[in-house]
């Protein structure tokens, strides 16, 4: 008989302890510690063969350039946008985890991306272990999406989730969710660190093994993150964010790991009620500003993955009657604190005693330092009450010292700006071109105090 003993397994790290307590050791969590029950026994491993790996098995070791390499193939979804973001579509074999809020479209664009590539003519199996065979149908009918081809199962066992993988041999197979799911070794119930650990290992070595591409959907906490441990997302190909809030229209997937294609690429989606639709010109929705200029709006040049956008961001700067706040919403709130500072020091305007609000325009969440300089050019326009042009478009960073510093794909980000007709744009002195461009007043600077003086002449002057 094997004898049963108990550990304490933390949900967030998945560290093991000998004994309960209110807080990992690890990680720091409160209350993130469990109890599982293991089976303890002989155990039976190979010995080692010294002549060359273990007994029964032959370890070989070749050379780099004698490694056969195989072009993967990519399959479409059928969703451009989605296709961008996976890098150019599904490759065979790879593992997909996506997380995001409940009701932001996770299980929406899966059905859609499957029942796509069944009509196809490529085998497509969705397995649900959060609802019923009904509920899955009734949504397919309410987006009006082909259910001739595509082939469904409720199922939560891993184990046997496989045998029908490898009986059926889908092209891509789509589980809702991991958090569901369950193996037989393990006697944990399904959602804890364990048994998700061990139902992504299976699944994974499964689709290396016969080239079915899975989608893995996830749940996250109430911090956003993925829920369970953070192996999940070493042992997976791509890692996708859904962004944006439920109750907006729209929606964007972000790649954060991306095995096969460029990460922090963005997808940008309009919730409809037929399903989720690609926007094609995502700059044109993050750009509908009033009739007339305001102070506190400028229109920044950011950069997600290999597209340039162009956003607005809005600053409202006023007299704080207690301690002043700072608040930032789609930017760093760290990063804001550092960029008043600079402007404090370098470009001699002081808010020290002012409330300070940020606010990046359709809910979109930047994360690069090209827009640094739009974003302390909305303070001042807000803090002195004076418009800068509709027809101004800027991107730089800002550094320490005062200095404007270039960014990478200046040259596309002006072409994107000129495509949507702006003739003023504000641009570090290392992005601007060697030749003028007609119809464009291209501003060049190399200092803060420089692109805050030449903005706000542009204001006197318009």
């Amino acid at each position: 008989m094997s004898k049963v003993k108990s550990t304490y397994r933390c949900e967030q790290c998945g560290s093991q302890h000998p004994k309960w307590a209110g807080q990992c050791s690890d990680c720091g969590e409160w209350n993130s510690l469990i109890e599982v029950r293991l089976e303890t026994g002989t155990a039976h491993r190979a010995k080692p063969n010294f002549s060359g790996g273990y007994a029964g098995q032959a370890a070989q070791v070749t050379t780099l350039n004698q490694v056969s390499v195989s072009h993967e193939t990519r399959l479409p979804t059928g969703i451009s946008e989605f296709d961008r973001v996976l890098g150019g579509g599904l490759v065979t074999g790879s593992v997909v985890l996506i997380g995001g809020d409940p009701g932001i479209g996770k299980s929406t664009i899966l059905l859609q991306t499957a029942t796509h590539m069944a009509s196809e003519h490529r085998s497509a199996l969705y397995v649900t272990g959060e609802e019923s065979l009904s509920q899955v149908a009734l949504r397919a009918q309410r987006l009006d999406l082909p259910t001739d081809h595509l082939k469904v199962m409720a199922e939560t066992c891993v184990e046997r989730i496989c045998e029908v993988l490898a009986q059926l041999r889908p092209a891509v197979a789509i589980l809702d969710s991991i958090q569901t799911l369950y193996t037989e070794t393990l006697q944990s119930a399904p959602g804890g660190v364990s048994q998700i650990r061990e139902s992504a290992a299976l699944l994974t070595r499964y689709a290396k093994q016969s080239g079915t591409a899975l989608f893995l959907v996830g749940h996250v906490t109430k911090e956003g993150a993925l829920a369970g441990p953070r192996v999940l997302e070493h042992m997976v190909d791509c890692v996708l964010y859904f962004e944006g809030q439920s109750d907006s229209r729209y929606r964007m997937i972000r790649a954060v790991k991306n095995r096969f294609g460029a990460v922090n690429e963005l997808g940008v989606f309009g919730m409809t009620d037929k399903g989720l639709k690609e926007v094609a010109n995502p700059s044109a929705i993050f750009l509908s500003r009033y009739d007339e200029a305001i102070p506190g709006s400028v229109v920044m040049i950011s950069r997600e993955g290999t597209r340039p956008l162009l956003v607005e961001v809005q600053a409202l700067v006023d007299d704080a009657h207690a301690q002043p706040r700072r608040v930032a919403l789609g930017l760093e709130q760290n990063r804001l604190n550092m960029l008043l500072a600079v402007m404090h020091r370098h470009g001699g305007v002081q808010t020290s005693g002012q409330d300070v609000y940020v606010n990046v325009v359709g809910g979109l969440k930047i994360t690069e330092t090209g827009t640094d300089l739009a974003v302390l050019l909305a303070c001042a326009s807000s803090l002195r009450s004076k418009a800068l042009p509709q027809q101004l478009a800027v991107f730089g960073e800002v550094g320490l010292s005062g200095e404007i510093r270039p960014v990478p794909n200046g040259q596309e980000r002006l072409k994107e700006a000129i495509k949507h007709g702006f003739k003023y744009i504000i641009v570090p002195k290392g992005n601007a071109p060697q030749k003028s461009i007609a119809g464009v007043q291209i501003i060049a600077v190399a200092r803060l105090h420089e692109a805050l003086s030449e903005a706000m002449q542009l204001c006197d002057e318009v």
